[in-house]
This record gives structure tokens, C-alpha cells and sequence, in this order.
């Protein structure tokens, strides 16, 4: 039997730890919804001319989520969206998480809250533990969207963070998405952080404000060394909101040689198509982690590709699985499905060309699946 093969049946039994998830869907979407939630680049709905399910992920979907719903590998994508919706939602996504063998998620909760699951909800859909990870913008926006003085920004986001923190496993910044990893991120004096908060809130008007002040992105960076936890990055992909040149993690090295950097581990997300370059950085830092969650949904049958190149250079107790799945069931399950299958065949041609044992890639698979996570996060 080839290695590939053996380790898959091998792998396919880890119970994994998905380091950075979201919710899924907590309610009924049609169709178009849908296929807008299989496209992370485009905010805008897809022109009638064309259809997400004609893609890397949504073939994926076809061949890999039809089956656990009881339909053939490849179905159609309108039978597909026909028997789905017969099921419902709850029968979908109960049936998809379940097939993922998660036995942890680390949810963020602070993007569309209400519209997806809480960590709670995730859990008790399947079966799984569920921990929360906090966002340090959502904490910011919600000072300012209360419209308290500038002058107590700094008390209050201490305050905020230490309570919200309280059972949380770790944090998360979007820095990439409000002003890219570019910035100044040195602790800033609180005579500047005052001003700036008091700019920002005077300037926010009704509703959310969101946060994009550099001076207050770095000190709630700063802020959350303090607390100790691990602080995970957005980098790499993601919509066209974010400036993806500004989202590479190279960017960050001012901010990993500083020493007070080095108290948490820093966790850089998603990556690609940066992942040689977290591998690096991974490699150069002791502290630094990495994963490349969020590409392998999106690039499908590709992802064995992806996978081969975030095992080049970073030393393998430096990578984490995660899906970054956000909405549909699917993406929660692809991640866990296709991440299995990427890294089972390229361990096993390494094992069949004799540069591997089978036993260094057991051991490595389970490393990433899950036992590094539970050691960054003290899971236990």
C-alpha cells in the first residue's frame, strides 16, 4: 500500500484543534447568499453570468459536502443547493461539523456576530469544545461607539480586555484590514493614545466607529502583551477590503524583534500566498507560528501544493491547522477534509521516495493537527 494511503486512514481518525474558526450560519441564507459566502475576495453579489460553485471550493463542495448529505460526489450544483435546503440548516450544519472531527474550536467571535453560532452554540452543534478568541478592534469600537472621553480610552481598554479575556484562550488583531502591518507598532506614550482616542470619538458620529487610528491599533497590540495571551494576525488573503501587499508578515519583523513582543506567541493566520515568507519568519522566531487556514478551502484541489510549501522551511512544531471557516457548514468540514488530504499525500510521497519514515510523518501530522495547538494555547 502506498504511505499516502495509509496515513490518510491514519490521519482521518485525529481528532483536530481548528486554531482559528468562526461561527457558522445561525439562520436560514438562499442561494446567493450562499455562493457570496464561498467567495472571500469579492464584497458584491456574482453577476448572473456566473456561479461560485464554479471554482477550486466549490467543486470541493460538490465532491467532498454532497456525500455527508447524503448525495452522490459530484452532484449538481443545483441539486446539490435543492437537497440542502430540504435539510435545513440545523440538519446541514449539525451533520457537517460533526463529519469535520473537531474535537476543538478557538472561535472568533468579533466579525457579524448574530448572523453565525457562539462558541457555545458551535459546541453544542458538534459535540465539540468550544473556546473563545477575542477581537482588540470590536473591544476598541465599542468604547467609542458609547462615546466616553478620549482621556479614559486607555483605563477603559485595559479594564475591557482583562474582563473579556477572562476565558478566552487568545486574541486576535485585524491590523492588516484597518491599516496594514506596515505601521508603527512600538508602544506608543498615553498622552497620544488620549489624543488620538478623543480625535476618534469625536469624529465617530452615530453607530460603530471602526478603527483605523495607527496609535490605537498599536497600543491595543500592546495592551494585549500585557495580558499574556497568545495574539493571533489576520495576514495574507482575504477580501478586497484589505490591501494585500500591505498584509505580507515580512512586515512585521520591527515588531517580533522587539522584546516585549517576545513574552506570547504570535500567531500569523491564513498567510497565503505569503506562506514561505511566515515559514520564514516561523523559523527566525522563536515565538512565531503559523497556519495556512483559509487557502486550503480556496484553493481546493490545489491545496497539496500550498501545504508542500508551508513544510519547506518552518520547523514543523511551528504549524497549526486551521479552517478560518465563517458561515457555511461546508467550509468548516472542507477545512478539515482537504487539510487531511494535502498534508496525507505529501508526507506519503516523501515516505514512498525514502526522505521520510512513516513513523517522523505520523508524528508530524498529529503535531499540526493538533497537539502544537494545545501547547500554544495550554488546551491541556
Amino acid at each position: 500500500m502506498p504511505a499516502g494511503e495509509a496515513l490518510a486512514e491514519e490521519t482521518a481518525a485525529v481528532a483536530l484543534v481548528d486554531h482559528h474558526v468562526h461561527g457558522a450560519f445561525a439562520r436560514e441564507v438562499d442561494r446567493a447568499e450562499f455562493e457570496d459566502s464561498i467567495n472571500e475576495g469579492s464584497p458584491e453579489p456574482a453577476p448572473e453570468w456566473m456561479s461560485a460553485f464554479d471554482s477550486q471550493i466549490g467543486f470541493a463542495i460538490r465532491r467532498w459536502c454532497a456525500p455527508v448529505l447524503g448525495l452522490p460526489a459530484h452532484a449538481a450544483a443545483d441539486d446539490y443547493w435543492a437537497h440542502r435546503r430540504q435539510l435545513g440548516t440545523a440538519e446541514v450544519t449539525a451533520r457537517l461539523l460533526r463529519a469535520a472531527r473537531v474535537a476543538d474550536w478557538l472561535v472568533d467571535t468579533g466579525y457579524a456576530p448574530g448572523q453565525v453560532l457562539s462558541p457555545a452554540e458551535m459546541s453544542a452543534a458538534s459535540g465539540a469544545t468550544a473556546h473563545t478568541i477575542v477581537r482588540l478592534e470590536t473591544i476598541a469600537e465599542e468604547i467609542a461607539a458609547e462615546g466616553g472621553p478620549g482621556r479614559d480610552y486607555p483605563a477603559e481598554f485595559r479594564s475591557r480586555l482583562t474582563a473579556a479575556t477572562a476565558e478566552a484562550v487568545g486574541v486576535k488583531t485585524i491590523l492588516a484590514y484597518r491599516a496594514g502591518l506596515g505601521i508603527d507598532l512600538s508602544a506608543p506614550d498615553v498622552t497620544r493614545v488620549r489624543d488620538a482616542a478623543s480625535r476618534w470619538i469625536d469624529s465617530a458620529g452615530s453607530g460603530r466607529p471602526r478603527l483605523t487610528d495607527p496609535v490605537l491599533l498599536s497600543f491595543g497590540l500592546q495592551a494585549a502583551i500585557e495580558v499574556g495571551l497568545p495574539i493571533q494576525f489576520h495576514t495574507g488573503y482575504g477580501d478586497r477590503d484589505l490591501d494585500l501587499a500591505k498584509a505580507n508578515p515580512l512586515l512585521l519583523l520591527d515588531f517580533l524583534r522587539d522584546p516585549r513582543t517576545a513574552r506570547v506567541p504570535v500567531l500569523l493566520l491564513h498567510c497565503y500566498p505569503y506562506q514561505r515568507e511566515a515559514g520564514y519568519l516561523a523559523q527566525a522566531f522563536g515565538h512565531v507560528y503559523f497556519d495556512v487556514g483559509l487557502g486550503v478551502n480556496f484553493t481546493g484541489a490545489a491545496a497539496p501544493t500550498l501545504v508542500a510549501e508551508s513544510l519547506e522551511l518552518a520547523p514543523f512544531a511551528k504549524q497549526l491547522y486551521s479552517s478560518d471557516a465563517w458561515g457555511p457548514p461546508e467550509l468548516h468540514y472542507l477545512g478539515s477534509v482537504l487539510w487531511r488530504r494535502a498534508i496525507t499525500s505529501v508526507t506519503g510521497r516523501w515516505v514512498d521516495s525514502g526522505d521520510w519514515s512513516a513513523a517522523d510523518a505520523r508524528r508530524v501530522i498529529t503535531m499540526v493537527a493538533r497537539d502544537n495547538a494545545r501547547r500554544v494555547y495550554r488546551l491541556g
